[in-house]
């Protein structure tokens, strides 16, 4: 990677255009400790945190509007003409809407909200507040996903929708969120969906959903694959690679990462 930003830098895949599988060391590590076992709770918080300050900014840097600007600084009361800035930042009159699917997302949600409100102004933001579950069977497998309580604060048409989920495992959780959004909320510009970690089933199931999908995500988990697909590039062999387990869990993954984060005990 020398020579590289490790920022920008994407590993090679063959999932689409549309999906960016980011390839910096720092996501790679976190990820790592966040599934280690010995990790804390209060480790497992900061390394998410970490993960998603890091991801929003990456993801949006690129995806949202952008404008030119002439920002006047401290130095122009001394310098009326070099003392102003000039140059391309996001655009302040773009409507960014951030979506917490509870309760994975929380987190994620939240962190990607403060690092959005730090630079576009709070009248372009808002955070939505989807109350979603697994639906599963008497063997543990997902049957579909429940849709209760949510909070959505108004309509999202022309508007880049966020979803910071952090396991992206079936895609059934994102499908009820982008029907429910979709049908009651109007029609966005784009869609940023960021897991923190994603399996093949998922790339396949999210982005068939909407063209204006699009996925960053720091790791693709396919660990149930045969050995020889695990050995080709990702997504060469997608139809024979599998990241899920017969109970819709991520293998390698982190665990059931929502119930970590709260420290649910069933």
């Amino acid at each position: 990677m020398t020579g590289m930003d490790p920022a920008r830098a994407e590993a090679p895949h063959h999932y689409g255009p549309r999906v960016h599988l980011l390839a910096d060391p720092w996501s790679a590590t976190a990820l790592a400790r966040i599934g280690a076992p010995d990790t804390t709770h209060t480790e497992l918080l900061a390394l998410v945190r970490s993960i998603y300050g890091h991801l929003c900014r990456t993801a949006l840097a690129r995806e949202l509007a952008t404008v030119d600007a002439s920002i006047p600084t401290r130095m122009v009361t001394a310098h009326p003409l070099a003392g102003i800035w000039r140059g391309t930042i996001l655009d302040p009159a773009q409507q960014v809407v951030v979506v917490d699917i509870i309760r994975g997302g929380m987190v994620p949600a939240q962190v990607c909200f403060e690092e959005l409100s730090r630079l576009l102004p709070l009248a372009s933001l808002r955070l939505d507040h989807l109350n979603m579950a697994r639906v599963t069977d008497d063997d543990g497998r997902v049957e579909g996903v429940n849709l209760s309580g949510s909070k959505v604060g108004g309509s999202i048409a022309g508007a880049t929708v966020v979803v910071p989920d952090p396991m992206g495992a079936t895609g059934a959780t994102l499908r009820l969120a982008v029907e429910h959004l979709r049908e009651r909320h109007g029609e966005p510009d784009r869609w940023v969906l960021l897991p923190m970690i994603a399996t093949p089933e998922y790339l396949r199931a999210v982005l068939a959903l909407d063209p204006r999908i699009v996925v960053y995500t720091p790791r693709v988990d396919r660990g149930l694959s045969p050995p020889d697909v695990l050995a080709s590039a990702p997504g060469s062999r997608w139809d024979e690679e599998r990241g899920l387990d017969a109970h819709d869990y991520i293998v390698p993954g982190a665990g059931g990462l929502g119930e970590v984060l709260n420290n649910s005990w069933c």
